[in-house]
């Protein structure tokens, strides 16, 4: 079984967010597909296999973390949508049939490809007792994404202090379903970003993710209300960090970055 690591959200080797990809005939079952997760140890593994033509999608797509399925995952999408046109397994934009309906990916002229995601539903809400606690910082204001994301958007004070925090994940375990995504306005535009970000999800067994696709879903909204344009850029700002350019339209959101294969071999169990 073929297995390559993918690392989405970067043009370079050992940056953005690693996740394994594994084309398929069709998925065995769940608990193998778990156990090559927790192998594997990436925030996610994507497993994918080819469906019939002439339905609505062309590729059946799932996601596991070390510890559990995920319903959405952004950068192991990317990942897995590289490894189909760089292969030349699939030629012009594919359809990843998911748990969150179909996704498309579209490969670019420049190398990138564009993801087409549902866009999160905002709510604001009030600040959690010790949340500021949990995070290390005093939130401005918190927003939860919906049932779909299961996040919490947390906006901070300014990007040093999004860069700086050392949060209690267990305690961030407690304010939300899936996890917590700390934000600040960037400080300087000229740099290329518009946002940065800091992704926590230890309800999934991830206590920092590098470069979480699906949380764009969420920030871009957010700060296309804040900032006055639908089309931004991004830095998630992890040790790896990486870079989403954004586009909101309306219930979509579209999410442009590059991938590179770093690791291509065999699965011999």
């Amino acid at each position: 079984m073929r297995i390559r690591i993918v690392d989405a959200f970067t043009d370079r080797p050992f940056a953005g967010n690693p996740a394994g990809v594994l084309l398929l005939d069709a998925f065995p079952d769940d608990f193998r597909l778990q156990r090559v997760a927790l192998e594997v140890n990436h925030a996610e593994t994507a497993f994918a296999h080819r469906l019939p033509a002439g339905g609505e999608a062309d590729w059946a797509l799932r996601w596991f973390t070390p510890a559990t399925e995920v319903a959405m995952c952004g950068h192991a999408t990317l990942a897995t949508a590289h490894v189909l046109f760089s292969t030349g397994e699939h030629r012009g934009p594919v359809r990843f049939a998911t748990h969150s309906g179909v996704l498309r990916a579209t490969p670019g002229a420049d190398g990138t490809i564009t993801l087409d995601f549902p866009t999160a539903p905002l709510t604001p809400v009030e600040i959690p007792a010790g949340l500021a606690e949990a995070l290390g910082a005093q939130p401005l204001a918190a927003t939860d994404t919906g049932p779909d994301v299961g996040d919490l958007v947390v906006e901070v004070a300014d990007e040093t202090t999004v860069r700086g925090l050392d949060p209690d994940h267990r305690a961030l375990a407690a304010h939300s379903e899936r996890g917590i995504i700390a934000t600040a306005r960037a400080e300087d535009p000229s740099r290329g970003y518009d946002f940065v970000s800091r992704c926590f999800f230890p309800n999934v067994g991830i206590d920092e993710d590098p470069v979480t696709g699906s949380a764009h879903t969420a920030l871009a909204p957010y700060w296309s209300g804040r900032l006055g344009g639908t089309v931004l850029t991004g830095l998630q700002a992890s040790p790896r960090s990486g870079r989403v350019r954004t586009e909101l339209r309306g219930e979509r959101t579209l999410l442009t970055g590059s991938a590179v294969t770093v690791i291509d071999g065999e699965l011999l169990a």
